[in-house]
């Protein structure tokens, strides 16, 4: 079920003319900041990314070691706070309240990797490497309503002259 809040319009395609392309992104958020500098209405320009893809990005090999490693960092962090938590007794010596913390750390880290590795060898489809997914446009067109098409060309090419 998605919600959505009473102002939040759905999701559509806008609608208008396309008064620029681009090959990349970041080009069409500078035309679109020269549009808003020469005070054109930012609510009715819309960057479109056509021609999208998915693109996955390999990081890096994923092995048992790295696993338990990154599971121990994260189990020692867990640690840590749980640690800080429950032994701040403020009639125990710094030392007592430091071994604490530290036993917590140690084991907080021990129950991360092993959680980390279990889990891993539980799970179907294994993968050897680490990897990054994002979409991406092959073009970014930026489009304002049809009956503001001219006066937006104007101030886009305004800002080219100056």
């Amino acid at each position: 079920m998605n919600k959505r809040s009473p102002n939040q319009p759905a999701a559509a395609l806008p609608t208008g003319e396309v008064i620029a392309e681009f090959s990349d992104y970041a080009a069409a958020v500078a035309y679109v900041d020269k549009l808003i500098k020469q005070e054109f209405p930012a609510g009715a320009i819309a960057i479109v990314g056509k021609d999208l893809r998915t693109v996955e990005r390999v990081r890096g090999k994923l092995s048992y070691a790295r696993l338990a490693v990154a599971g121990a960092s994260t189990g020692a962090w867990l640690g840590l706070i749980i640690g800080i938590l429950f032994t701040s007794d403020p009639t125990a010596s710094a030392s007592v309240a430091l071994q604490g913390v530290m036993q917590a750390v140690i084991m907080g880290a021990g129950i991360g990797m092993l959680f980390n590795v279990v889990r891993f060898s539980l799970t179907k489809n294994k993968r050897s490497w680490i990897s990054q997914s994002q979409v991406v446009a092959a073009n970014y067109q930026v489009q304002v309503p049809t009956d503001m098409a001219n006066d937006a060309k104007a101030k886009a090419s305004a800002t080219e002259t100056i």
